[in-house]
């Protein structure tokens, strides 16, 4: 439990940071900035390469959520709730907090 619950902290930490610089910065640059700045070529490049990248590791989230809700047996909304948060900004940390703080109450063993 102990393992699952540090990958599921790690990758939802992971996800979470590139989720707010791609949102907040990033998507921003690129359609705010002057067409043809190095601001907005800065959004561009944010955007294509961070976003491809947010989407592997949000894959990667998903599967270490899921071994996660599995073993300490989270109920279903529970498990969608936290998967969904991953897509919002800042959001995403709320529920790894939420999802540590029922693991760790559920399962003592694990602080």
């Amino acid at each position: 439990m102990k393992s699952a619950l540090l990958r599921y902290r790690v990758m939802a930490t992971i996800v979470g940071v590139l989720l707010i610089i791609l949102i907040l910065i990033g998507v921003p640059l690129k359609y705010l900035a002057t067409d043809g700045s190095s601001a907005q070529q800065l959004g561009e490049n944010i955007t294509t390469y961070l976003g491809v990248a947010h989407g592997w590791l949000y894959m990667i989230f998903l599967v270490m959520a899921a071994i996660l809700a599995r073993a300490a047996r989270w109920s279903i909304p529970f498990t969608v709730t936290t998967l969904l948060a991953g897509t919002i900004p800042v959001v995403s940390f709320w529920a790894e907090h939420r999802a540590t703080k029922a693991v760790r109450a559920a399962h003592p063993e694990t602080v």
